[in-house]
């Protein structure tokens, strides 16, 4: 790469490395890992700096391979979760649902716990804004698969935060 080519790639990475380490986190859960997932996503970027044409969907490319970084690191077998066989104590049934609204911390400990190719389009849909088109675009699949995916998505969520998940759009 040329001078000017770095000064870009530098440019972008500045304005662009913590909404992507956000997005990572999202993804993941660990901050460790968004580490990791955003450094891959942009060394993939780096790499690729002289053959982007069109500037305009570096973000998008920049987000596909963050998304498929981190369905690739769930794959790991040292990644995959395992079996217990004590079942955690269910909330208590008599608490009034304007009572057990879930925190940040609930929404993050629920998104770990949904398979990552559905979480990815919960976090691309509804924490990053896109819409189905734009979400089957970063992923590489059809609609039709990112609306399956999106209401198992909230289901699962829905199950492991055991009340009603608001989605507004």
């Amino acid at each position: 790469m040329d001078h000017r080519d770095e000064q870009e790639f530098a440019e972008y990475f500045a304005a662009k490395r913590d909404s992507v380490r956000r997005t990572a986190y999202m993804l993941c859960g660990d901050w460790h890992r968004a580490d990791d997932l955003a450094q891959t996503a942009f060394v993939a970027l780096h790499r690729r700096w002289r053959k982007i044409r069109d500037r305009a969907a570096t973000d998008a490319y920049v987000r596909k391979t963050l998304v498929r970084a981190a369905i690739d690191e769930s794959r790991r077998p040292w990644r995959r979760e395992r079996q217990s066989d004590e079942l955690p104590e269910p909330p208590p049934a008599g608490e009034p649902l304007a009572e057990r609204v879930a925190t940040r911390e609930d929404l993050l400990a629920g998104l770990r716990k949904v398979p990552p190719r559905q979480r990815a389009v919960l976090v691309l849909r509804y924490l990053e804004g896109l819409d189905v088109g734009g979400v089957a675009k970063a992923l590489g699949c059809s609609e039709g698969n990112v609306k399956s995916q999106t209401a198992r998505g909230l289901a699962n969520l829905r199950d492991v935060l055991g009340e009603e998940v608001e989605t507004r759009g």
